[in-house]
């Protein structure tokens, strides 16, 4: 049985708290000792831009786990319904031209979409699962996104202090509640990464240096919630 007080019910109401805020799943940045997630719709948006020069256009893309069940536990205290650092799987519609034969398109989707997950956000991605949904009468137009919502949050204390002046950092966030939240032994920040920035990278340098500005060196987790094209 089920209590409204159990881990089960709370990581539950979590779940459907981010759902609504749009974040999607909250993904693993690295491995097992990175310490780092990211939100889906966060990533989304980078593999989305990253398409634009494949010869398709991206439709709905989803990152899941590859392997949930064999996937390793985090070295630190992962956030509410981030899922474990295992290795993720892509799965995409996208639409093309019969100008140059779709598995090649197929292909150059695949490779760019790869690159980027590794390259700009620090992914691992195992498979790339594409399907084509639609064949258009001319190239794709590159896709047009809003900018991305960045909930800012005011530095505060000595670990939001240390996290907002790591370079990559565009600013805290408070999506999922403060941007930077204590318990015994570990501290989780909350934050937006710039585009030129690798999003593993920042989180990287931001464990470091919140490690080191909080007394008793605590354990540091870090989720990216948004990724901001601007240096």
């Amino acid at each position: 049985m089920t209590t409204a007080d159990s881990p089960h019910r709370a990581d539950g109401w979590t779940s459907a708290v981010r759902q609504r805020l749009g974040l999607g799943r909250l993904l693993p940045l690295g491995g097992p000792a990175d310490g780092s997630w990211i939100a889906e719709r966060a990533a989304t948006e980078v593999l989305r831009d990253a398409a634009a020069g494949s010869g398709a256009a991206l439709g709905k893309v989803r990152i899941a786990p590859a392997d949930e069940d064999n996937a390793p536990d985090p070295a630190v205290p992962r956030p509410p319904s981030g899922l474990r650092p295992g290795p993720l799987r892509i799965e995409a519609g996208f639409s093309a031209t019969a100008r140059r034969p779709l598995p090649a398109t197929a292909d150059a989707l695949r490779a760019a979409l790869l690159a980027a997950a590794a390259q700009r956000l620090g992914l691992v991605v195992d498979e790339v699962d594409l399907r084509v949904t639609e064949l258009l009468e001319e190239e794709p137009r590159p896709a047009t996104e809003p900018p991305a919502v960045v909930h800012a949050a005011e530095p505060d204390g000595s670990a939001g202090m240390a996290a907002a002046g790591v370079p990559g950092v565009v600013s805290l966030t408070r999506v999922l509640g403060s941007a930077v939240q204590h318990s015994e032994g570990h501290v989780q920040v909350e934050l937006a990464t710039a585009g030129g920035h690798r999003a593993l990278d920042v989180a990287q340098a931001v464990r470091g240096a919140v490690a080191e500005a909080v007394e008793g060196r605590p354990t540091v987790a870090v989720l990216v919630t948004a990724v901001v094209n601007r240096d």
